[in-house]
C-alpha cells in the first residue's frame, strides 16, 4: 500500500467531516437559538425528536437515511434529477450521515450556552431599541462564544467517528466514500492489521486533539 492509499481515508474523513460539521452547526445553532427563546406546546416532543440520533443505534439512523435519501423518495429523485446520480453511496451521503449524527450534540451544547445568557442583558438591549436580530448579534452571540466553539468541536469529533450510518448510506468505496472508521473496519476484516493500526492512531490523535481543545476552552486557566 503506497502513501496515497494510506492518506486517502484521512483526507476524505477530514473533508467529509468539515463539510458535515458546517451544515450541522449552522442548522443546530439556528434551531437552538429559536428553541431557547420560545415556549410552545409540543416543545419537549420536538426536542426529543431532534436528540434521537444521539441515542439510536447507528444502523437505525442509517436505515432511516436510506428511506429518506433513496431513489423512491422525493429528496432522492430531486438529487438525481439535479446531479444525474443517486445520492446513496456517494460522498454527499457520507456528509449527510455525519451531519445527522453530529447535530444533536451540537444542538444540546449550543442551546445550553444560549440559555445561560442573563435575560437582563437581552432586555436592556431591547429597551434600548434593538430588534431580536441585533440582540442576537450583539448580546447573545458574544456571550455564548465558548459554547458555540465547544459545540462545533464536539460535533466535528462525533462526525469524524461516525461509522454505522455512513456504511449503510455511503458504503465503503476507496477514494470516494471510505472514511477512517470504514477503512479501519475493512482493514481488520481483510487481516491488514498494519493499515488498521495506522488509521486507528490517526483518528485517536485527531479526536484527542479535538477533545483537548474543548477542555481548553471550558476549563478556567
Amino acid at each position: 500500500m503506497d502513501f496515497s492509499q494510506w492518506i486517502s481515508p484521512v483526507l476524505l474523513s477530514l473533508q467529509v467531516t468539515f463539510t458535515a460539521s458546517l451544515f450541522a452547526f449552522t442548522a443546530a445553532a439556528a434551531v437552538a437559538w429559536r428553541m431557547s427563546e420560545r415556549r410552545f406546546r409540543g416543545k419537549t416532543t420536538l426536542e426529543t425528536l431532534l436528540m434521537l440520533p444521539l441515542v439510536l443505534p447507528p444502523t437505525v439512523v442509517g436505515f432511516v437515511l436510506l428511506v429518506v435519501l433513496g431513489r423512491e423518495s422525493w429528496f432522492g429523485r430531486l438529487f438525481e434529477w439535479l446531479f444525474h446520480q443517486p445520492v446513496v453511496f456517494t460522498w454527499w451521503a457520507a456528509v449527510i450521515a455525519a451531519a445527522v449524527v453530529a447535530f444533536p450534540l451540537i444542538y444540546q451544547t449550543v442551546k445550553t450556552g444560549f440559555e445561560q445568557v442573563d435575560v437582563a442583558y437581552k432586555e436592556a438591549a431591547r429597551v434600548s431599541g434593538a430588534d431580536e436580530w441585533r440582540v442576537f448579534l450583539h448580546v447573545t452571540l458574544p456571550l455564548t462564544g465558548r459554547s458555540l466553539l465547544a459545540g462545533y468541536t464536539l460535533g466535528f469529533a462525533r462526525g469524524l467517528g461516525e461509522f454505522g450510518a455512513t456504511l449503510m448510506v455511503a458504503g465503503n468505496v476507496p477514494g470516494k466514500t471510505q472514511t477512517l472508521p470504514t477503512a479501519i473496519y475493512l482493514a481488520v476484516e481483510s487481516g491488514n492489521w498494519v493499515a488498521a493500526a495506522y488509521w486507528t492512531a490517526a483518528i485517536v490523535l485527531l479526536s484527542f486533539g479535538l477533545l483537548g481543545g474543548v477542555r481548553w476552552v471550558h476549563v478556567p486557566r
